[in-house]
């Protein structure tokens, strides 16, 4: 099942990049697409979606609900 993530401050290619390098270093089969327009990342993998919030605010990013 994929998970789907709400990062506001997700601005630019970079970020997106960054994150997603972060999540696949945590989870190196997790499948990762990221929404730069609507600010979602969605990841399908094994791992909590408690593992992913944090992969991403340790890259200095916020995760909110809708």
């Amino acid at each position: 099942m994929a998970l789907k993530l709400h990062v506001p401050t997700l601005d630019s290619p970079e970020a997106a990049e960054d994150i997603k390098d972060t999540i696949l270093t945590h989870e190196p089969d997790a499948k990762v697409e990221i929404d730069l327009e609507q600010k979602t990342v969605t990841v399908e993998a094994k791992a909590s979606e408690e593992t992913f919030k944090q992969a991403i605010t340790a890259t200095g990013h916020e995760v909110s609900g809708y």
